[in-house]
């Protein structure tokens, strides 16, 4: 089979890499065309000689791989679009975190919800808007976006509803708590069969069944028991204790998702835990991100040092992209879970929302099943959110700052923690500190400009938040274990990552 697949920002190395290398996994795709783009040259030269190698060190001599910073002509000719874009990088996400700390607003990832993600779609949403003027101008008929990027469901939703682009949004929230229910239930991952509905990073598992047997009634009892997970996974057992259902997403991400667990300072520690960022540090993900950067430059050479990835099914992770291509194009059936339009798959949630869902694939397309109600505990969580996503997506792209202050007060950690002038105001300083990234904003950013010149503010404060840690410095990672490995520290960190569910990019 010969058909173009385009990654659009590529510069996520190690997942840009491996997401092709599952997909080189697939015996009929040994002619793919790849076009790889990230707007970082450096990024994207280190990406593609790290992908040639490991193409010529699989035999797939009828690969053809190319790299460019032109997105447009990544995307000409393509039949499927992968996007793993960051919008502004590691700078504009430090913003999402640091500016509402001086309100009192403690977020863990701010990736997805509460200020950070908000403002995080707000830049995303043009960026994914270009991207499906490009597919509709120059890819094949019929192409399809999959999307991996954060906030998943606002973006999922702007290209579908406002993109002309028939989009699906990927993230392996499921899989990973699929493994850690099936570690305390105490059974085999394969043999334990999981339905999950709701949205993106609030997804619950409405069933778990082990040969037949509902688990569903034992779970809590197994957390509440688990010497480890009931000490880093306290959000999540709360949660399953006071509405029946466990949730996919991590401690940290769905702690500041809801508002209980985050609004009092002295407070915040009772529910986290900082063994690993993941489970709730103030700031963490900005922190191993940041890091991550730093330390690119040790990381790169190391992995050209390392032998070149081997393009086996024992290797090919268990990220969707790659089984959705070869179910569309192979026929061969594949069951996940994916970010879809509703449109009456979870009944009692609206049906423009972009939820997370079973589906199946194969040479027919995506076959979305009717789940039917959520339990309306689960439902009413997942539809404060939904609300929030819509006033976002519409400020986002109409550049209209008066939906965007009502995203930010809907918001359930913004609204426990913060008043609404505090809010209105909390919103002028993040579109002056995103500026360069909020171009349909331009008014607003006037308007705001003209009120601080005012000096009428309210009082903030500066403030690290409840769980800080410090960033480490490429020596301090480069000690890593004590025994100079910092390699051991970078990976341990990814490995908590993967084992939690994390969306990366």
């Amino acid at each position: 089979m010969s058909f173009k697949i385009a990654f659009i920002g590529a510069g996520s190395i190690g997942f840009t890499r491996k997401l092709l290398g599952d997909l080189l996994t697939v015996p009929e795709f040994d002619s793919l065309e790849v076009a790889l783009s990230d707007i970082s040259e450096q990024n994207l030269d280190m990406i593609r000689q790290l992908a040639e190698r490991d193409i010529r060190a699989n035999g797939l001599d009828r690969v053809r791989l190319s790299a460019t910073t032109d997105r447009r002509k990544a995307i000409a000719g393509a039949r499927y679009v992968f996007c793993t874009v960051r919008v502004g990088g590691i700078e504009a996400f430090a913003t999402d975190i640091d500016v509402p700390l001086r309100y009192g607003i403690d977020q863990c990832v701010g990736d997805t919800l509460a200020a950070g993600g908000i403002m995080y779609g707000q830049r995303g949403i043009p960026v994914i808007l270009d991207i499906c003027r490009d597919i509709r101008a120059v890819a094949e008929p019929g192409c399809r976006l999959f999307n991996y990027a954060n906030p998943m469901a606002m973006l999922t939703w702007a290209a579908n509803d406002h993109g002309g682009v028939e989009t699906v949004g990927l993230c392996h929230g499921v899989q990973g708590g699929h493994r850690q229910i099936a570690e305390v239930l105490g059974v085999p991952q394969q043999e334990l069969d999981i339905v999950a509905a709701g949205i993106n990073h609030q997804t619950w598992y409405v069933q778990l069944r082990h040969h037949g047997n509902d688990m569903t009634g034992k779970l809590l009892a197994a957390y509440e028991r688990h010497p480890k997970y009931r000490e880093t996974e306290k959000v999540r057992i709360d949660m399953l204790r006071r509405f029946g259902y466990y949730s996919t997403e991590s401690n940290g991400h769905l702690s500041e998702y809801v508002p209980w667990y985050r609004k009092r300072p002295g407070e915040i520690r009772d529910w986290i835990s900082l063994d690993t960022w993941i489970h709730g540090e103030t700031g963490g993900y900005l922190r191993v991100c940041t890091e991550k950067r730093n330390w690119f430059e040790e990381d790169f050479p190391r992995w050209m040092a390392e032998p070149p990835m081997q393009f086996t099914p024992a290797e090919r992770s268990s990220e969707h992209g790659s089984y959705i291509v070869e179910g569309l194009e192979t026929g061969r059936t594949y069951r996940g879970h994916f970010n879809v339009k509703n449109n009456g798959a979870i009944a009692n949630l609206p049906d423009d929302a972009v939820v997370e869902v079973p589906g199946y694939v194969d040479r027919n397309g995506m076959g979305i099943p009717l789940v039917g109600d959520l339990p309306l505990g689960c439902a009413a969580v997942c539809n404060a959110s939904i609300s929030v996503q819509r006033l976002a997506v519409a400020a986002a792209v109409a550049g209209d700052d008066t939906l965007l202050r009502q995203a930010m007060l809907l918001d359930p950690l913004v609204g426990a923690v913060a008043t609404p002038p505090e809010v209105w105001q909390l919103v002028d300083d993040m579109l002056l500190a995103q500026r360069k990234w909020l171009p349909q904003f331009g008014q607003a950013i006037a308007a705001a400009e003209e009120r601080l010149r005012d000096g009428d503010r309210l009082p903030t404060r500066e403030w690290e938040g409840a769980a800080r840690l410090e960033v480490r410095s490429v020596d301090q990672l480069r000690a890593g274990d004590g025994n100079g490995n910092g390699d051991a520290t970078m990976r341990a960190e990814e490995h908590a990552f993967r084992l939690a569910g994390g969306n990366r990019n």
